[in-house]
């Protein structure tokens, strides 16, 4: 599968701030390729340069075949591109915002009128069409951004935080929006501090930190970066946690974590389900009461704080970077 996007050293610094420090990316065609990072990692520079905004003071950068800086006007009519916060006319209505859009990307009025309906109706937007936006929730904006996006029906599309702000439910209804584009054949970069999010839809994760790439790879393979499974052991006492602890801690493949809080004992292993087994076995033996007892994987917040030295953080603009 050929790259849609083809990043490759790419530098930008404003003033004294480096924002990306040598940026590569590969980004195969009809995916979801997701960008995760703290504020200020680079994430939102990448995605400006890429759609054109800004131009990289060192490197290159194509998209859908086309050179960012030096095809930047003929770039433009092939990609899409949804911010962290959108990018709506509230004066108008929603059929009016989208039809405007088209009117931009010089598909005509009658092309664009019909254009919009289709997009209305797509995002479930249709009873709201002729409503001004002003009076639409944070949800319907969202669609309604998402939906300017893809006006031009894009091979290439950008979307920065896309679901910043929103709630669960509106956040669920457009991870299935993209999931049907990608099924189409889209190709989606997303940038996010959603854990979930780029669990959810992202085939590949690109781990960014101070301008440039610290990690690369599905889920899966970040998370095999930190260790294999985990035993949680929930108990009812505190004064069991120390027993736990050392009854437990010859199967452990790393460090034993206590939390008096939650009452809980993390213990990595490399044998999952054999060394959950042995551990209640082991449990029983010493007559302590276990609340809950369980098998996971890493999650992507142990993978970010390990690989960062950050602690994932809701989402928030990223001013400079």
């Amino acid at each position: 599968m050929s790259p849609a996007i083809i990043a490759e050293g790419l530098v930008k610094k404003y003033g004294d701030v480096v924002a990306l420090d040598g940026m590569d990316l590969s980004v195969p065609e009809g995916t979801v390729f997701g960008l995760l990072g703290p504020n200020g990692a680079g994430k939102t520079t990448t995605v400006r340069i890429l759609t054109t905004l800004v131009k990289p003071d060192a490197g290159r950068a194509t998209v859908a075949g086309f050179d960012v800086a030096r095809d930047a006007a003929l770039l433009r009519s092939r990609i899409g591109a949804s911010g962290q916060y959108a990018a709506v006319d509230d004066h108008l209505t929603g059929a009016e915002n989208l039809e405007m859009v088209g009117r931009l990307y010089h598909l005509g009025a009658g092309r664009s009128r019909r254009r919009a309906r289709e997009l209305l109706e797509r995002f479930d937007l249709t009873d709201a069409a002729d409503r001004p936006v002003q009076g639409y929730s944070g949800g319907m904006r969202r669609r309604l951004d998402l939906a300017g996006a893809l006006v031009a029906d894009p091979p290439v599309l950008f979307l920065d935080e896309p679901t910043t702000g929103l709630d669960p439910r509106a956040r669920a209804s457009l991870w299935d929006v993209i999931a049907e584009l990608v099924a189409g054949g889209t190709t989606v970069l997303l940038t996010t501090q959603y854990l979930e999010e780029a669990d959810r839809l992202a085939e590949k994760i690109a781990v960014v930190d101070h301008g440039h790439v610290i990690a690369l790879g599905t889920t899966d393979e970040l998370k095999d970066q930190v260790g294999g499974d985990r035993i949680e052991v929930t108990v009812s006492s505190a004064a069991d946690l120390e027993t736990v602890r050392r009854a437990l801690a010859p199967l452990a493949a790393g460090g034993v974590r206590a939390d008096t809080t939650s009452l809980q004992v993390t213990i990595p292993v490399n044998d999952g389900a054999a060394s959950l087994t042995t551990a209640l076995g082991r449990l029983a033996a010493e007559r302590v009461t276990v609340r809950d007892a369980g098998l996971r994987r890493p999650t992507l917040d142990e993978v970010f704080l390990t690989l960062t030295g950050h602690q994932a953080v809701e989402p928030a603009e990223e001013h400079s970077r």
